[in-house]
């Protein structure tokens, strides 16, 4: 086997890519012997009472000790080459790349969790917390919460199933780990085995099954092991790994069918680190209407008007505050009045504001002719104006073996089978949805009307 580096870290708390390394403690252990080492380390940020409380290592403490920096190069040469073991691995070793990294080193090693270990060794125990093998090893504790102390207990450990466990059944156990990637210790590694290497959705829950996540991926099993791969350096992905507790999938056809069933899935769970594509009852675009002196500007809600079926629409936006940020911006793209746009009020055959600074070409006075205006507000417009579902009724978009049915750009569900077709399409509610809309106005050519050949 390879050399090892038993490693514990004291942190000012448990976020690798905000929080600092208060202490390091190492054991090397190899053909040569045993040799240990450890140091305090300035945080160069104070170290909140709680951490202070719990470990012992006080502001005061680490005042005169070597900054990280300091010590980098030499910690680095000591873990090199060597199988980096750690009671819940992931956080130090996670800790110390993101260190590694601020010093412009490329840090990575094969990693062993004792935790893990320990419960492929003993599946009989429900408990392994470095306090329960204290108790079950009888180790021989000298300090808790410093770094040396408990890299002393995690060798100890070693030493102890070295002497009790059979060779053969370590050295499995070790291989086995070692082969595995790195998921956090809490998660049931048969969910991670039974994920598939295919196009579909993932969903993560929490403690008493709370939605956290859903994600959508070509290659749900790849897409899966990335979060748990990047939470090392992400405080975002750490704070997700560490609550997820339950891991489900839905296999899908292709990507399509993966992106429509993850925004479908997002309205109607409302996972807690899902943002962008959570419902929106505000959603809202530019309507422009005929009126006699000419081109009228109003802000539309989806909740009173068919998107689907109006054609002078443009852009979907969450709010009308957002609408009329964008449509200020086209007007001054184009030298629009805001007053005849309806983004100024003024009297009728007074100058807008904008004349007044020469950006509008005078439509408010009648210098410009309502047409000339109304050309340039089409214009600017242009590239937001939303399609009208473009059949008379359902429609469907075959992909791998499923059947997507759609209907005013709303996603009714999957299907194999006509029949089951019909059923979706009587028991659901085609509502416009403006992340379906997104996705299959850009594979419009591949809809086709239901009934077609």
């Amino acid at each position: 086997m390879q050399p090892l580096a038993f490693v514990d870290l004291e942190t000012t708390g448990a976020t690798a890519s905000q929080d600092r390394i208060t202490e390091i403690g190492i054991i090397l252990v190899d053909e040569h012997g045993v040799e240990e080492w450890s140091s305090l380390v300035n945080p160069e940020t104070r170290i909140s009472g709680f951490i202070e409380n719990l470990t012992g290592i006080s502001n005061d403490m680490v005042a005169d000790a070597p900054r990280f920096c300091d010590v980098a190069s030499r910690v680095y040469k000591m873990l090199q080459g060597r199988i980096f073991v750690a009671h819940n691995a992931r956080f130090d070793y996670g800790f110390l790349k993101q260190s590694f990294l601020r010093e412009g080193i490329d840090f990575s090693a094969k990693t062993l969790c004792t935790v893990k270990l320990s419960r492929r060794l003993n599946p009989g125990h429900p408990k392994h917390n470095l306090d329960t093998l204290i108790e079950r090893h009888g180790l021989k504790v000298s300090g808790r919460h410093r770094a040396l102390a408990d890299a002393q207990l995690i060798h100890q450990f070693w030493e102890k199933i070295q002497a009790t466990i059979p060779q053969e059944t370590i050295q499995s156990a070790v291989k086995a780990l070692l082969s595995r990637p790195s998921t956090p210790t809490h998660i049931d590694l048969t969910m991670i085995d039974g994920l598939p290497e295919a196009p579909g959705v993932y969903l993560f829950y929490g403690e008493n099954d709370l939605p956290l996540y859903v994600g959508k991926s070509v290659n749900i099993r790849q897409r899966v092991m990335s979060h748990f791969t990047a939470d090392v350096t992400s405080a975002k992905e750490m704070s997700l790994s560490q609550q997820v507790r339950r891991i489900e999938h839905i296999k899908t056809g292709g990507e399509i069918g993966a992106l429509l069933k993850e925004a479908a899935l997002v309205k109607k769970l409302q996972p807690t680190h899902n943002r962008q594509l959570r419902r929106n009852n505000d959603l809202c675009a530019i309507q422009l209407n005929d009126h006699p002196d000419g081109l009228r500007v109003e802000v539309a809600y989806a909740r009173d008007l068919d998107f689907a079926t109006t054609s002078n629409l443009f852009g979907l936006f969450k709010s009308k505050r957002e609408a009329l940020k964008v449509l200020t911006e086209i007007a001054e793209e184009h030298s629009l009045c805001k007053a005849v746009i309806g983004l100024e009020k003024v009297k009728s055959g007074s100058p807008c504001f904008g004349r007044q600074l020469k950006r509008c070409k005078g439509a408010c006075v009648s210098e410009e002719s309502r047409l000339s205006h109304d050309v340039r507000l089409m214009a600017g417009l242009a590239k937001l104006k939303i399609k009208t579902w473009p059949f008379d009724g359902p429609a469907y978009l075959k992909e791998g073996d499923d059947v997507l049915v759609i209907n005013n750009w709303a996603y009714l569900g999957n299907t194999r089978s006509e029949d089951e077709t019909w059923e979706i399409i009587d028991g659901r509610n085609a509502r416009f949805d403006k992340d379906t809309y997104k996705i299959l106005s850009a594979v419009i050519g591949r809809l086709q009307a239901l009934g077609s050949s």
